[in-house]
């Protein structure tokens, strides 16, 4: 089979948005990119600090309401419509509640070809990172460092810690079909 969507599972600050620009440069095929970044911004700001929407705590946890799990639902049914449509789709995820959202994306994606990577990265480096990127609630890096892989399945994992976006990438593609 030919694999038709990669999704990267990673804790904030681990170094998916630079692994997925790299993939897009050493895939011979083009792949398009989506984030749960952009699904984020994308959100009204009545949901932004909300109960139904997404909160962000002053020690950098995250809760997600209904009407974000109904948009969401609409946001990942639309990527998998675009991999249903012959689009080869790479997604940065952010599985907060771990196997459950593997398992959502598993339902969504149904018989589609996917490669599933677990992007690690020790929870201090992930930290030194958010510090310095300055647009994330400190904490937030460390807190999702291991919980977002709690029982999740790869096929492949890579570690930020000490490894360049680029040298992820090409074991990722080493993966593709």
């Amino acid at each position: 089979m030919t694999t038709q969507v990669i999704i990267l599972n990673g804790g904030s600050s681990s170094g998916k948005s630079g692994i997925v620009r790299c993939l897009q440069s050493v895939l011979p095929d083009p792949w398009l990119a989506f984030g749960t970044d952009s699904f984020v911004d994308a959100l009204p700001a009545k949901m932004q600090a909300s109960e139904d929407g997404i909160d962000v705590d002053a020690d950098g946890g995250v809760s997600v309401g209904p009407e974000f799990r109904a948009l969401e639902a609409a946001w990942v049914a639309g990527i998998v419509a675009m991999a249903r449509a012959g689009a080869r789709v790479v997604v940065d995820e952010v599985f907060l509640g771990g196997a459950a959202g593997q398992q959502r994306w598993q339902q969504a994606l149904g018989d589609l070809d996917v490669l599933w990577v677990g992007v690690r990265c020790a929870s201090e480096v992930a930290a030194g990172r958010e510090i310095a990127r300055g647009d994330r609630v400190p904490g937030m890096a460390a807190l999702q460092a291991d919980l977002v892989h709690k029982g999740v399945l790869y096929d492949v994992e890579v570690d930020t810690t000490h490894t360049e976006s680029l040298e992820c990438a090409r074991t990722i593609a080493a993966h593709v079909g």
